[in-house]
């Protein structure tokens, strides 16, 4: 009788436990569920405030809660101040073309007129500090552009020859005037970037070898990789010190060897922002008085 009692006992006690188990592993997937279907939500910008009551699971519930409604009003003040730098952005850009285009407008015809010397001097002056102040707004903006993701990177196939010639063309005349050389080799690989922007990373570039160049040439030539084309910028300019190597890519950043020169460096920067936006890289080798080689790897299409 008693073994016949306990057997019942024993029965009853292992039916609770499975029960136990199952309400267990319901409650546990109704909790996924619920953190599953809130990050769902967040995810998709969708997340909403919900009630929850006062179990331990629900504690998880509406800590999760919290963290994502704090996240989304985050992300959402982010937006707002993203409008509000592309509207200033836009304002600068705007505000400042015309009186810059009239400085260098009438620069250009007192140049004309028949003028003393020593005032022509200074109407060339005029002239030469509009364009600098072009080119760093026109910077500036960029970077700014960029940084803010205000302008996205349209990557396509592109013809690499096509592209770094172009920009060897627009600075032929440039080189000319130094009495350097500009040689750009051929080549047929097609790469992966935004014609437009990649073209400006080269620009940056090239016009920095031939400002820092005062004899000899500055070559371009393309390597063939797996998974990248490497294009070698190579000068036979000032070099850079080996301390500022690894500062050039900053924004702002200029060695003290070049401080007489033109320039503000932004140039740099921008063209590594641009090349890691399409997934690339640029790397540098150089050594002071004897050249510098920078290799821009893009990759292949």
């Amino acid at each position: 009788m008693i073994k016949d009692v306990l057997a019942v006992v024993g029965i009853v006690f292992f039916v609770l436990a499975v029960i136990i188990v199952i309400v267990d592993r319901i409650r546990m997937q109704r909790l996924i569920d619920s953190l599953t279907k809130m990050l769902d939500d967040a995810i998709k910008g969708e997340f909403n405030e919900t009630r929850f009551d006062e179990s331990s699971e629900s504690f998880l519930e509406s800590k999760l809660s919290e963290y994502l409604s704090n996240s989304s009003l985050s992300a959402q003040k982010v937006e707002e101040e993203k409008d509000k730098i592309k509207a200033l952005i836009s304002d600068i850009s705007h505000q400042t073309k015309t009186p810059i285009a009239n400085l260098m407008l009438y620069s250009d015809l007192l140049a004309e007129d028949d003028i003393p010397e020593n005032v022509r001097e200074k109407v060339d002056s005029i002239r030469s500090q509009s364009e600098k102040l072009k080119f760093l707004i026109d910077s500036l903006v960029k970077m700014s552009r960029l940084e803010n993701g205000i302008i996205a990177l349209n990557v396509s196939q592109t013809d690499l020859y096509e592209l770094i010639s172009s920009v060897c063309d627009e600075l032929s005349s440039k080189a000319k005037e130094k009495g350097l050389k500009l040689i750009c080799e051929k080549t047929d690989i097609k790469v992966k970037c935004d014609p437009k922007w990649t073209y400006e990373a080269f620009l940056n570039i090239i016009d920095n070898a031939i400002k820092y160049t005062d004899k000899g040439q500055i070559k371009l030539s393309v390597k063939n990789y797996e998974m990248y084309a490497k294009t070698d910028i190579e000068d036979t300019g000032i070099g850079i010190p080996e301390e500022e190597l690894t500062k050039i890519f900053g924004r702002f950043s200029r060695g003290n060897n070049v401080m007489q020169k033109e320039g503000v460096g932004i140039g740099l920067f921008l063209t590594r922002e641009i090349v890691t936006g399409e997934g690339g890289y640029v790397t540098v080798r150089s050594k002071e008085g004897e050249g510098s080689c920078f290799s821009v790897f893009l990759p292949k299409a």
